[in-house]
């Protein structure tokens, strides 16, 4: 594990055993049909003394346990993982470093969810406050006494307008550039029907946009990659205030509404004065499952408040055979 003070949820990932990285405790759940996954025993002790440190040095020397937690045979293509890692920042309660099939995250909403009510399930914390450090920055979140959890994500903004990007086959597709936690381009005038009958259809136009974002040079700040392309649509439920379907950089979709493209969302409408600090926007994802979403004014974006509600599906113990050739994954 990194260095620095023992966190008030006490991470309990050394172990002593000589098959170390053959045996690895795993706490399953979903995020409004989104899966997540936690690690909560098994990971090697890293060297790290900062969160960004730790991303770099898992990457280096452990990513076969990333690909080989999600990727198949063990997982598949929708589900984010989390590693709980010392940090050395004496002001949160854990550090966590979420991951996909391709690679590691800033942030991630739906998957904080899913933290906190894995704690929950560990015994590690009761409703209230609890904070995280995450590569993206400081996170707070909430777990209600009906289960829900509120997360006050990273500082978020739109970083451009009206973007206009040339897509193979579908022609000109407009949209904004947002930051939540990840980078994300926002589309709504795009003429797609946001069915999961059409899901074929809005794989290969989400997949166009982001491969012609890339090619035309087309970035976030700092030329960071823009790897989540989110679109929306009307809503189909009455209580919510717009649909819609989000394309994660392992190419599979969100379940979920995307706790940090609802944050790129929320800064959007700030920015075009159309929701309110403080005022509710009701986020209805491509399964149909919602999140509530809304801001205060900060000085660098407005700050994000993402509720939804998460459950645990499993409590597991994974294998991993040194002779097995699909060890770290298929397609690792």
């Amino acid at each position: 594990m990194g260095t620095g003070k023992e966190p008030e949820i006490q991470v309990t990932n050394r172990s002593n055993s000589n098959d170390m990285h053959r045996r690895i405790r795993v706490i399953d759940s979903h995020t409004e049909g989104e899966p997540t996954r936690i690690l909560v025993e098994g990971l090697p002790e890293l060297r790290a003394t900062t969160i960004l440190g730790m991303v770099d040095e898992l990457r280096r020397d452990h990513d076969g346990l990333r690909s080989g937690l999600v990727c198949e045979p063990r997982g598949h293509d929708a589900i984010v993982g989390g590693y709980l890692v010392n940090s050395p920042d004496e002001t949160v309660d854990t550090g966590v470093i979420f991951f996909n099939n391709a690679s590691y995250l800033g942030m991630c909403g739906h998957g904080t969810i899913g933290l906190v009510t894995t704690l929950a399930h560990l015994g590690r914390i009761t409703p209230g406050d609890v904070r995280f450090d995450t590569p993206a920055g400081l996170v707070r979140a909430r777990l209600h006494d009906d289960g829900r959890v509120t997360v006050w994500n990273v500082p978020s903004y739109r970083f451009a307008d009206s973007v206009v990007v040339d897509v193979p086959e579908f022609g000109r597709v407009i949209g904004d550039i947002g930051y939540g936690g990840n980078w994300f381009f926002l589309v709504s005038d795009h003429g797609q029907d946001l069915h999961l009958s059409n899901l074929e259809t809005l794989n290969r136009y989400t997949t166009s946009i982001r491969r012609a974002l890339s090619e035309q040079g087309i970035t976030g700040a700092g030329g960071a990659e823009i790897d989540h392309v989110e679109l929306f649509g009307p809503p189909q439920r009455s209580d919510a205030d717009s649909k819609n379907f989000v394309l994660c950089p392992g190419l599979a979709y969100d379940r979920s509404p995307c706790g940090t493209g609802l944050s790129a969302k929320l800064a959007c409408l700030a920015a075009d004065g159309k929701l309110k600090p403080g005022q509710t926007w009701r986020q209805e994802s491509i399964i149909g499952s919602q999140f509530e979403g809304s801001y205060e004014e900060g000085p660098q974006g407005i700050l994000p408040a993402i509720t939804g509600r998460a459950w645990i599906t499993g409590d597991n113990i994974l294998l991993f055979d040194d002779s097995d050739p699909f060890r770290e994954g298929i397609g690792a």
